[in-house]
C-alpha cells in the first residue's frame, strides 16, 4: 500500500511541477520541470536521510554522547524489529521530534533538546516509538520526498510573486507563456495543491503511527501524555525557528501551529491531538 501511495504522490507532485513549468515557460518550461522533478525524486530517494537533518542542523550523537537517549532508541528499535537508526539532537527549546530516511536500514530519529527536558522517560519512549513506527512502515521516505518537492514549489511561487511585483515591463510574449493566469497558478494554485497532498498523506499516517508506536513502547498512555505536553508547547509558545510549512508534516506535532490561528488549524498537516489522545486511551483500555 505504501508503495502505491508513494507512486501516486510522486505522480501528483511531478504533475504540479510540470504544470508550473508550463504556466511559467510554456512547453520548454514544462519539459525542464519534468526533468528537474525526476532528478529531485532520485536525489530525495538516495539522500532523504540527510536533507531534512541538515535543514534543522540536527547533530548525530553516539552512545557515549547521549547514553540514556541512545539506549532508549536501541531498546525500542529492537522491540520494533528494526536496525538501529541514527540518533540526532536538534538545539531547540520547543519539544518535538521527527524521523527521516529512505528505508529502515537508512533512517534517523531526531529529537529537540526541549523534548528531552520536558518529557519523562516513558513519555519520550512513546514519542520515539511513534517515530520508529514511521520508519518501520516507510512513511519517512514519503515525508521527505513531499518536503523536498513541496519546498521547491513554494520557492518557485515566491520567485513568481516577486517577478509579478517588479516585472511591470512585461513583453507581449507573456501571453504565450501563460500570462496572468499562469502567474496566478504558480503563485496560488500550485502551492495550495502541494499543501493538500501533504494533508492527504499526513493525517492517516499519524493515527497509524500512534497505534503502532503505543505497541512498540508498550504504553499507549505514555504517548498520549507526551502528545498532550507537546501540543501545549506548540500551541502556546513561538514556533520553532527552523520550521517551515514544507517540513511541518514530518514532526509528531505541527511545529507551526498556534492556538489563536483557528483558520490555519483547519488545514493542519496533523489530525486533532485530542482525537489522537482519545484513540490511544481506547487502545490502552483494550490492552488491559
Amino acid at each position: 500500500m505504501n508503495t502505491l501511495k508513494t507512486t501516486v504522490l510522486m505522480a501528483l507532485l511531478t504533475g504540479i511541477m510540470v504544470a508550473v513549468g508550463g504556466a511559467f515557460g510554456g512547453s520548454h518550461g514544462a519539459a525542464f520541470m519534468l526533468i528537474l522533478s525526476f532528478a529531485m525524486n532520485f536525489f530525495s530517494y538516495w539522500f532523504s536521510d540527510s536533507i531534512v537533518l541538515r535543514a534543522y542542523d540536527a547533530q548525530e550523537v553516539s552512545a557515549e554522547q547521549a547514553p540514556e537517549l541512545y539506549r532508549l532508541v536501541q531498546r525500542l528499535a529492537a522491540n520494533a524489529g528494526l536496525p538501529m537508526p541514527k540518533v540526532c539532537i536538534i538545539r531547540s527549546d520547543i519539544p518535538n521530534a521527527f524521523a527521516t530516511g529512505r528505508s529502515p536500514s537508512h533512517a534517523a530519529v531526531a529529537v529537540t533538546t526541549g523534548i528531552m527536558r520536558s518529557l519523562n522517560y516513558e513519555e519520550l519512549g512513546g514519542v520515539l516509538g511513534h517515530e520508529l513506527s514511521h520508519i518501520k512502515h516507510r512513511d519517512t521516505l514519503i515525508s521527505t520526498i513531499v518536503a523536498s518537492i513541496a519546498g521547491v514549489i513554494s520557492m518557485i511561487a515566491n520567485i513568481a510573486q516577486w517577478a509579478a511585483i517588479f516585472g511591470m515591463g512585461r513583453s507581449s510574449d507573456d501571453d504565450d507563456r501563460g500570462g496572468i493566469i499562469g502567474m496566478l497558478f504558480t503563485i496560488i494554485v500550485a502551492p495550495f495543491a502541494a499543501m493538500l497532498i501533504q494533508l492527504a498523506i499526513s493525517r492517516s499516517r499519524e493515527y497509524e503511527a500512534d497505534h503502532s508506536g503505543g505497541e512498540i513502547c508498550g504504553d499507549p498512555l505514555a504517548l498520549a501524555s507526551a502528545l498532550e505536553k507537546i501540543e501545549y508547547f506548540a500551541a502556546n509558545a513561538r514556533p520553532m525557528d527552523q520550521a517551515t510549512p514544507a517540513t511541518a508534516h514530518m514532526f509528531i506535532i505541527n511545529p507551526l501551529q498556534n492556538s489563536r490561528e483557528t483558520f490555519v488549524s483547519l488545514f493542519s498537516t496533523h489530525p486533532p491531538t485530542a482525537e489522537r489522545i482519545a484513540r490511544l486511551k481506547e487502545q490502552a483500555a483494550g490492552e488491559r
